[in-house]
């Protein structure tokens, strides 16, 4: 009994030592520095609460945040839609299988910022070029370099991108149904759309809950896709919080101000996560 002891702490410590020192403490002290005035170098003070009042008073930081909720839940709602469709039509018994799944998830092995960097090469060069031989005007301009419309880009990327791991997970839901209720939900006469709703879709409400709370909580913390495909802006029409934290605490001299930005943003989402949490799973119980 001794031996296996021994075995797990090996095995613990290690990584809990490293967990430690490339995540906790680093996070522990962007909390110390964040009531502090330190610009990341030189002389410093403590200022108290003083950066999280003026976090709460900056305009940039409020638009940031209109923006990353904007994209989170657009591409939320969207990737959940599209995944579930996806996987319940790979869940159907067709050819070539199990070859489409393996295409479907490839876009989630790809880096996400050689994917936004080629689809920023797409925007600004390929489909313009296309809309213009084809004769559709609207497309001709390369989107990321509209205000309105550049978020819409970062959402298909981000989207397109993110199906592939959601599509998986309802795929695991799916095989858990037994097919005897689709053959007694037949008999009682129900359609299509009554069958997903009163047998499939409470089956694998647990995933859709998982689902839906990563996906929220991945989309919140968007950067990649708009550090490759637009830098924040044109201006900072997508500037999120992410983004915002990073420019703002690396290459702005706002440290600590930032520091607390990032506090107060982690707390939102963890807020964020538990409340969709409690409610999809008290949706579990009621369906």
């Amino acid at each position: 009994m001794r031996k296996p002891k021994i075995a797990f702490f090996l095995m613990t410590v290690p990584a809990m030592v490293l967990f430690f020192i490339f995540h906790t403490y680093p996070a522990l002290q962007g909390i110390y520095y964040s009531f502090t005035d330190w610009q990341g170098y030189g002389e410093w003070k403590f200022v108290g609460l003083k950066n999280y009042i003026n976090v709460f008073k900056d305009d940039r930081v409020l638009h940031a945040y209109l923006f990353t909720f904007k994209f989170a839940i657009v591409s939320t709602i969207l990737v959940n839609v599209i995944s579930l469709l996806i996987a319940m039509g790979l869940n159907a018994k067709i050819k070539f299988q199990k070859t489409l799944r393996a295409i479907y998830f490839m876009p989630n092995v790809l880096s996400i910022l050689i994917v936004g960097y080629i689809f920023n090469f797409i925007f600004a060069q390929f489909v313009p070029m296309i809309a213009e031989k084809l004769g559709i005007e609207a497309l001709t301009v390369n989107i990321l370099g509209n205000p309105d419309l550049a978020w819409l880009g970062i959402v298909f990327v981000a989207v397109w991108q993110a199906v592939a791991f959601n599509t998986i997970l309802y795929l695991a839901g799916l095989v858990t149904i037994p097919a005897d209720l689709y053959e007694a939900a037949s008999m009682d006469g129900a359609n299509l759309w009554k069958r997903f709703w009163h047998v499939t879709f409470p089956m694998i409400a647990p995933f859709f809950t998982i689902n839906m709370v990563l996906a929220m909580k991945n989309f919140l913390m968007v950067f990649d896709q708009i550090m490759a495909m637009t830098g924040g802006g044109p201006g900072q029409a997508t500037e999120s919080i992410a983004l915002l934290i990073y420019r703002g605490g690396f290459e702005g001299g706002e440290f600590a101000y930032q520091s607390a930005n990032a506090v107060i943003y982690f707390i939102v989402i963890v807020i964020i996560s538990v409340i969709q949490i409690r409610f999809l799973q008290r949706r579990e119980v009621e369906m």
